[in-house]
């Protein structure tokens, strides 16, 4: 354990940002090995954005190295804008080669694909299982049973599960969760609102994670690849075959994302998915060890 007053090198990366100041922000710790949960969790504080990686030694044969997650609040076994925004930046300062990277984390080893502009995540294995119903949902994110669209609120994901609330595009921003009743739905990681635009292959999502305390995260990768599960699921996408997909979010929090997306289906089962964005480096220092 690093002795506290000791120093680490960090980045600060916008992801799945067309532009810097844009798409969700991320602290990037190097060379966390020796860190406690204890200091990570005071570290991820002391930063407090919705996510920080520490990266670490692989522990896992066959992987590059290893990243350890932090909320604010909590570590997660997986997300999307910080495996994105680690591996760009392993790459772009030199620690590791661009081409395929293998990122060890909570859920296994997994792939990504680090060129200059940014990174795509392949994402665990897909799960899905039975949502609230959508009327039920819609009103625990403040809006009215009315303004779910039919299509049913599975909870679904490649490594962290949300449950996807299709409404009308006019009432995206009007969603407010309410967590007492958010917590009695029992809605996994979180829940993502959104429309679906079929002519474009386009969702206009926002999200909202338990593990920030229902607030709302501008660009949410694992969201993204749990989308592409449900999108197949609820029969809005191809049920054989990969298709296509764009995720766009963060707009309500003045920070627009882009994620571009991947589902590859078999017998209207999704089977995998990816999620592809641009990372864009935004500061660099160094912090106390706590």
């Amino acid at each position: 354990m690093p002795s506290p007053g000791a120093e680490l090198d960090y980045e600060v990366v916008d992801v799945f940002a067309p532009r810097a100041f844009a798409g969700n922000p991320l602290a990037v710790v190097f060379d966390a090995d020796d860190l406690t949960t204890a200091q990570c969790q005071a570290l991820a504080d002391e930063f407090h954005l919705s996510e920080t990686s520490f990266l670490c030694a692989p522990q896992a044969e066959d992987a590059d190295y290893r990243v350890r997650i932090f909320t604010p609040y909590a570590e997660l076994p997986f997300a999307g804008h910080p495996s994105v925004g680690a591996a760009h930046t392993l790459v772009r300062t030199g620690r590791l080669a661009a081409g395929t990277v293998r990122q060890e984390c909570g859920v296994g080893v997994l792939d990504l694909v680090v060129d200059e502009e940014g990174a795509t995540l392949s994402g665990g294995q897909p799960t899905l299982e039975d949502g609230p119903e959508p009327g039920a949902l819609a009103e625990a994110v403040g809006l009215s049973a009315a303004d779910a669209v039919g299509v049913p609120a599975h909870v679904a994901g490649c490594g962290l599960p949300f449950a996807f609330l299709a409404v009308r595009r006019e009432v995206v921003d009007d969603a407010t969760p309410i967590p007492a009743l958010l917590g009695r739905l029992g809605v996994g990681e979180g829940v993502s609102v959104l429309a679906w635009d079929a002519a474009t292959s386009t969702a206009s999502a926002r999200a909202f994670a338990r593990d920030l305390a229902w607030g709302e995260d501008p660009a949410t990768g694992s969201a993204a690849l749990g989308a592409g599960v449900w999108l197949v699921a609820a029969g809005l996408l191809a049920p054989d075959g990969t298709s296509s997909y764009v995720v766009g979010q963060g707009e309500a929090r003045g920070r627009p994302s882009v994620l571009s997306c991947t589902v590859t289906a078999s017998g209207g089962r999704a089977v995998a998915a990816t999620v592809q964005g641009a990372v864009v480096p935004v500061a660099r220092g160094r912090i106390r060890v706590p």
